[in-house]
């Protein structure tokens, strides 16, 4: 499957562009590989990016109080920047960090405002990108007032079921708002229901 058609096939429950449109966009970016631990965003930077994960995963990290909280998890198919940052063009405290070995499309935000420029869909594209991300974080929100820290985990490991082998606990564990010791007894409690 080519880069076009994984965009698509992410994008698709929210609206239908057709593939050739989806092929302009593509066409607008480029393809990196980064290795694992790969600081992309920098905090205190301004986002140049807005990525899209073909292979591997990462995290946003929120500087707070000298330390880093995880404040998403992003896996293949995923858009993965700082967007606050990217739309806005001005520095953030968050940082974009790779957990694994990446491949990554990306685009950079000049190439982005020429999505317009593509016939008949560019707008739909940066909308439907738009609130794609949006949808994305109000559920996040809503996961995080409404479950339990141990929901939220079994949630995650079914459809991310080799997390633990792909993402270093302790930010497993700030995803999900808890210590890493907190993490260690839900664990231990699932292997035992």
């Amino acid at each position: 499957m080519n880069i076009a058609q994984k965009i698509k096939q992410t994008f698709d429950p929210y609206f239908v562009v057709p593939l050739e449109a989806w092929e302009s966009f593509t066409e607008l970016g480029e393809i990196i590989e980064t290795p694992n631990g790969k600081t992309v965003k920098e905090n205190d930077t301004t986002e140049k990016y807005l990525h899209f994960i073909l292979e591997g995963c990462g995290g946003i990290l929120l500087w707070n109080k000298n330390n880093f909280v995880c404040i998403d998890l992003s896996f293949e198919g995923d858009f993965f920047c700082d967007y606050m940052s990217f739309l806005s063009q001005k520095p953030t405290s968050m940082e974009v960090v790779t957990f694994e070995a990446c491949k990554l499309f990306r685009i950079s935000r000049i190439r982005f405002e020429k999505i317009s420029d593509i016939p008949a869909y560019g707008e739909i594209i940066r909308r439907v990108a738009a609130e794609g991300l949006f949808v994305h974080k109000q559920n996040q929100q809503i996961r995080m007032l409404t479950q339990t820290a141990k929901e939220r985990y079994h949630e995650l490991r079914a459809t991310q079921p080799n997390i633990l082998q792909r993402i270093p606990q302790k930010y497993i564990a700030s995803y999900l708002g808890i210590t890493p010791q907190s993490l260690s007894r839900i664990k231990t409690e699932i292997i035992k229901d």
